[in-house]
């Protein structure tokens, strides 16, 4: 394989002060602490009597008391056998415990291991033998508890966390994660969403996705912790719950899905909700429309917007569309990041569409056990992402489709991503996913799972009306099925389409071609 040379940065906005090169070429920020366990000390000598971590209808605690419950459980831990390097498994679900096991199991030297809970029992026992766990967090049982330990000597190369991917083909992988991929993405959310580093100990973030997820996790509790400010996590989501927690915790820091802004939004008593407060509205994890993009900036007035993107195997933030660009631009994840490199293999010579590479300080170091998933998805320090995106001249993303989920209607490509996001403004059309429909003699064509806006009558005809005037007429899709539940989603929010392409049952096309 010849070298891969990066894409020109364009007119990425970001603060790339501090970033120098090694003898690979990737990029690094200097001046990090060694690892998540200085960075955590830190937050205690800065702000030992500030709160640090709120679980709503659940305890309260200072960086002081995070500190000392998080070295009590790295103590219990240690006393259980566990040492440097042994892996620990996290099934709790999202509140203090969990995040007091995750510390602890940092502070013991240990490799956390967070479970995505949503996983079927089969997958759970995968993780857990596929990880050579040595302790498990479960639910019901007590956190370990000994006397205070926190490791030293702990770098940037060591071992942190183990992420395993959701699993939509085939069993999970678990993204291998140093402390310094954890340091370089907590060092580029702050650089992207801009936040007054002075202003950190007033910052309050309520978490309201999985924390057992890169964004929970990597882009908003740590982040939280560099900034010395308070974690708000809301242990299960409801969306009274969600409006209720940002006037009660004055709360000024969001990141969620779009489909939960709109769901919040739609509410009767939004209206009547105080979000003056909120400075930062971001989103991710799934298509856009420009008129909710709109909706937000007009029902956060206070809020800077932007979307980010990224994968668990660059321990989360890759890109990121700045608020100036997040109206106009609603169909782009943003520029990369300022240490990411990005490139593009086996591009389309029309469309100029090809597999997105990214490179940098906060891509994984690989999957745990498992060297050939590993040799062919990182290949000479660049992650193959598996993503179809375009990048143009400004440096702006398009990310159109996976390579896997893309359509090949009778020779011409069609990217889901692309007809997705057209749908997401569609009348009537609350959520959709686009899948290919076998079809004898064009291979495949183009099929929407719809989920209705509530109280409104889907009318196929008038989708279809719609995506012509925005779409070629071979991306329209000819096959359409309604679902009264909502599309199946891994914890990233991300579409699970196999899932949805064995489970729909396709009628007749809405018209024919």
């Amino acid at each position: 394989m010849s070298a891969v040379e990066p894409l020109p940065r364009g007119e990425a906005p970001f603060d790339d002060s501090g970033v120098v090169r090694d003898a690979a070429g990737v990029a690094h920020y200097t001046g990090l602490v060694p690892s998540l366990v200085e960075l955590l000390h830190g937050a205690v000598e800065a702000n030992p009597d500030g709160e640090a971590l709120v679980e709503i209808g659940g305890p309260r605690l200072t960086y002081r008391q995070l500190w000392d419950g998080a070295a009590r459980v790295a103590g219990g831990l240690v006393a259980g056998g566990v040492r440097r390097g042994d892996r620990v498994a996290n099934l709790l679900p999202a509140g203090a415990d969990w995040v007091l096991g995750f510390l602890g199991t940092v502070l013991a030297g240990a490799v956390a291991v967070p479970v995505n809970t949503r996983f079927a029992e089969p997958e759970i026992a995968y993780v857990l033998e596929d990880s050579g766990a040595r302790a498990v967090l479960r639910p019901g049982e007590a956190l370990p508890d000994g006397e205070p330990q926190v490791a030293g000597g702990l770098g940037h190369d060591d071992l942190a966390a183990i992420f395993y991917t959701s699993g939509t083909t085939g069993f999970p992988k678990g993204a291998m994660t140093s402390h310094e991929n954890f340091l370089s993405n907590i060092e580029t959310a702050l650089r992207v969403i801009e936040v007054d580093r002075a202003d950190g100990p007033s910052v309050r973030n309520l978490v309201s996705v999985p924390l057992f997820h890169v964004t929970g996790c990597n882009s908003q509790l740590l982040v939280q912790i560099a900034l010395h400010g308070c974690t708000v996590v809301l242990p299960a989501f409801s969306v009274h719950g969600f409006l209720r927690a940002i006037v009660d915790e004055r709360i000024n820091l969001l990141t969620s899905v779009p489909a939960i802004y709109a769901l919040a939004m739609a509410q009767p008593e939004f209206d009547s909700v105080d979000v003056s407060a909120v400075t930062r509205v971001c989103y991710g994890g799934a298509p856009i429309a420009p008129a909710l993009v709109r909706r937000i900036t007009e029902k956060f007035p206070n809020a800077r917007v932007g979307n980010g993107f990224g994968l668990t195997e660059t321990s989360s933030i890759s890109t990121f569309l700045p608020h100036e660009w997040a109206a106009e631009h609603a169909d782009s994840v943003g520029f990369a990041a300022p240490v990411v490199d990005l490139a593009l293999a086996d591009v389309d010579p029309v469309s100029g569409v090809g597999e997105l590479l990214i490179r940098g300080p906060n891509v994984v170091r690989g999957y745990w056990n498992k060297p050939e998933a590993t040799a062919a998805t990182f290949v000479d320090g660049w992650l193959h992402s598996g993503d179809l995106a375009g990048v143009d001249g400004s440096g702006l993303v398009r990310v159109v489709d996976r390579a896997k989920d893309m359509i090949n209607r009778g020779g011409e490509n069609v990217y889901s991503v692309e007809v997705e996001n057209a749908l997401a403004g569609a009348p009537g059309v609350a959520d959709a996913a686009v899948v290919a429909v076998p079809d004898d003699v064009m291979g495949e064509k183009v099929g929407a799972v719809v989920v209705p806006v509530p109280g409104a009558d889907f009318e196929p005809e008038q989708v279809v009306a719609y995506l012509r005037e925005r779409l070629a007429d071979f991306k329209v899709p000819q096959f359409f099925a309604v679902s009264a539940e909502p599309l199946p989603r891994n914890p990233g929010g991300k579409i699970l389409k196999r899932q949805l392409r064995e489970a729909t049952e396709w009628g007749s096309p809405v018209f024919g071609r």
